[in-house]
This record gives structure tokens, C-alpha cells and sequence, in this order.
């Protein structure tokens, strides 16, 4: 999987309410026309609540 761009990946969820589960935060991302390669590693993380932009970034890094 291609690295994401985490400045590039925070702009795709503006508007996120925290703490967001998975789902509210690839329903965001698709919906702020995030590319596939985002999307693809959004859907490829870890079920769970995430509290903060940098807890997305640090699960999306780890797929």
C-alpha cells in the first residue's frame, strides 16, 4: 500500500467530530472525495474509537 500523506489525509476529514468510531471516519473521508488509495487505507485499519487526527494518522501509517 502507498504511503499516505498525512497532511493530505487530515484534509479528506475535515469536520470530524472526535472521538469517531471507523465507520464515521471512512463515511467522512468518502463524502470529502478522498482518493482510493485514502480511502483504502482508512478501511484497512483497526475497528475502534479514535480520540484525536493524530491517533487516525498513526493507525493509518501501521497498515
Amino acid at each position: 500500500m502507498a504511503k499516505i500523506n498525512p497532511i493530505e489525509l487530515q484534509k479528506h476529514l475535515k469536520g470530524l467530530d472526535y472521538p469517531a468510531s471507523k465507520d464515521d471516519i471512512v463515511s467522512l473521508a468518502e463524502s470529502n472525495d478522498a482518493g482510493e488509495d485514502i480511502l483504502d487505507a482508512l478501511r484497512s485499519m483497526k475497528d475502534g474509537t479514535y480520540e484525536k487526527p493524530t491517533d487516525i494518522s498513526h493507525a493509518v501509517s501501521e497498515v
